[in-house]
C-alpha cells in the first residue's frame, strides 16, 4: 500500500469526527446536536461511497 488515496482518507476522517460529534453530543444531553451529528455522517459517508464508486469505475482504485 504505497498510495495514500487522499480524499477518501479525508472522508473517514470527518466520518470518524461526526460518531465523535454524536458521543459528545449524547453526554450533553443535546438531542439536536446528536439528530445533527448523525445526519452528517450519513451525508460523509454516502460521499465517501459515491467517491470509491467514481474512483473503482476509473480504475483509480
Amino acid at each position: 500500500m504505497n498510495n495514500v488515496k487522499w480524499p477518501l482518507l479525508i472522508y473517514a476522517i470527518l466520518a470518524a469526527a461526526s460518531i465523535m460529534g454524536i458521543g459528545i453530543a449524547i453526554s450533553e444531553k443535546s438531542l439536536i446536536g446528536a439528530i445533527g451529528s448523525i445526519f452528517v455522517c450519513f451525508v460523509i459517508m454516502g460521499m465517501g461511497f459515491k467517491t470509491k464508486r467514481k474512483m473503482r469505475e476509473n480504475g483509480e482504485l
